[in-house]
């Protein structure tokens, strides 16, 4: 590997890309070099623009992939190269990190892959004032690094890394943010099953849970990475979750992806309740006057009425946040966002019980399942009937893996550049297309106010699929089709088909 090069040199080179959450890739090129790169980049960009903050800390942290401590070690040398000074939090939830590097205004890096396949990681980092956005990502592009004769040739550390400082304070804290203003029997009399698999927040769940006086029934830990992703849900978490809710007479089934920022919650049936549905719920709950969500999730955020304002952005966090930073600054009420994932971000004081929660303008899992329990208990209703209350706008998503972006942005832009008709033509089951957004990708809206969404990954080769129905069962026919269309696109042509 060259000794000197930009970022956006590196990317090409090493297939580790930055997407919408950071930069994430192959295990196997997520060599150390390429991980110590990234981060010395990182670094000097805050550097430049006198963002480090006052101690010459960076705050660490990683989810349970194997391969994170290895990766988390080349991330520390980089830390420890430009100056500074890595504190290790441990296996910590990506928002207990990000609160802790907000409360000492000190920058942090999280090793996660989210929840994407075990063979793939990833790198995410955050200013001391959260994430980082796009116009950081720009930066960090465009930087020179030049690497330290510290790696062998195939990019690895060619001797173990120093010791680190460690502390639990991180966690601790992140904790007593959703103890300190509920009562011990806030929880009294539900019974909740927590799906623990491979979440880097499995024990935090419980702990908080039974805390508030939750009956808790903990099942489904696994000691090898689970990719659990909360907008595609297999089948067997889906059927886990339905038996589990029957044999146990559950009121709800609560999960995380793999670092724990993005929920999974199912009824008392094992329904999915999905990450934009939960959303809606939530900001209700915590009396948020502007919402600010991607162009993916159910339009039933307008259509409920419980918001002055709705405000819609490109997928992604880094969009969601930069527009809810936009509107807290205009002086208006309480201003949150949520993604479609179920990711839920506030940008002003929210109150929870008798507590004031500082803004984290990053996803967070454990306000959406702890708002849920606590929405259900105070209104003596299962967790269906808030769902049910709201307007009959149900959505629905999958993914096609291994679809080269390169190859899907190729495919989408010339379905754009046909216009409607050559949109009916490839997609037939689309029917009439009424309009078209390209504020992600290749949104549709159909007769029927039907909608139909695709989009290439921004995280993996991946491309997505999203729909809206006036019934559950419609959504997920559209996105099926979606699907099965999308897969021509890159499976070879057949020549017994040429007839």
């Amino acid at each position: 590997m060259t000794r000197r090069m930009t970022i956006d040199e590196l990317m090409e080179r090493s297939g580790v890309r930055f997407g919408t959450s950071g930069a994430r890739g192959p295990v196997d090129a997520m060599t150390d070099a390429v991980c110590w790169a990234y981060t010395a980049a990182f670094i000097d960009h805050l550097a430049s623009e006198g963002r480090l903050g006052p101690d010459r800390r960076v705050l660490v942290a990683g989810d349970l992939r194997p391969s994170t401590p290895r990766i988390l070690a080349a991330v520390c040398r980089a830390i420890t190269d430009r100056g500074l000074v890595p504190v290790d939090c441990g296996r910590i939830p990506t928002p207990a990190l990000v609160l802790a590097g907000i409360t000492g205004r000190v920058p942090s890096v999280m090793v996660t892959g989210s929840h994407i396949p075990e063979d793939r990681n990833g790198i995410k980092f955050h200013a001391p004032d959260g994430e980082i956005l796009k116009r950081d990502e720009q930066a960090i592009r465009a930087r020179h690094v030049e690497l330290p004769p510290i790696f062998d040739r195939d990019g690895m550390l060619r001797e173990p890394p120093p010791a680190r400082e460690t502390s639990a304070a991180a966690l601790e804290d992140y904790r007593r943010r959703y103890l300190g203003g509920l009562p011990p029997d806030a929880l009294a009399g539900l019974r909740v099953g927590v799906y623990q698999h491979s979440a880097v927040a499995r024990d935090l769940l419980v702990e908080v849970l039974e805390a508030l006086g939750a009956q808790v029934v903990a099942f489904g830990r696994s000691e090898t990475f689970v990719p659990v992703d909360t907008e595609a849900v297999r089948p067997e978490d889906l059927a886990l979750a339905r038996r589990r809710c029957a044999e146990d007479r559950l009121d709800a089934v609560v999960s995380t992806d793999g670092d724990s920022d993005r929920p999974l919650v199912f009824d008392e049936h094992g329904e999915q309740v999905r990450g934009d549905v939960a959303g809606i719920l939530v900001a209700r709950a915590l009396g948020a006057r502007i919402a600010v969500t991607p162009i993916s999730s159910t339009t039933a955020a307008e259509r409920c009425g419980a918001f002055d304002e709705v405000r819609r952005t490109r997928i992604g966090s880094p969009y969601v946040i930069a527009e809810m930073l936009a509107a807290a600054g205009t002086g208006a009420g309480p201003v949150v966002g949520w993604e479609a994932n179920g990711g839920f971000l506030t940008a002003s004081p929210v109150r929870l019980g008798d507590a004031s929660l500082a803004p984290l303008p990053t996803r967070d899992a454990l306000i959406v399942i702890l708002v849920l329990l606590l929405e259900c208990r105070r209104r003596g209703e299962p967790l269906s009937a808030l769902v049910d209350a709201l307007p009959p706008r149900f959505t629905a998503s999958n993914r096609l893996r291994d679809v080269p972006r390169e190859i899907a942005v190729a495919r989408l832009e010339a379905l754009l550049a046909g216009g409607p008709r050559a949109i009916e033509r490839e997609l037939p089951f689309v029917g009439t297309v009424r309009s078209i957004d390209t504020t992600d990708g290749l949104r549709l809206v159909l007769d029927g106010d039907e909608i139909v969404h695709l989009r290439p990954s921004g995280n993996a080769p991946e491309l997505r699929a999203y729909a809206e129905a006036d019934s559950r069962e419609r959504a997920v026919e559209l996105v099926r089709l979606a699907l099965d269309a999308a897969a021509r696109w890159t499976r070879p042509e057949d020549p017994g088909d040429a007839d």
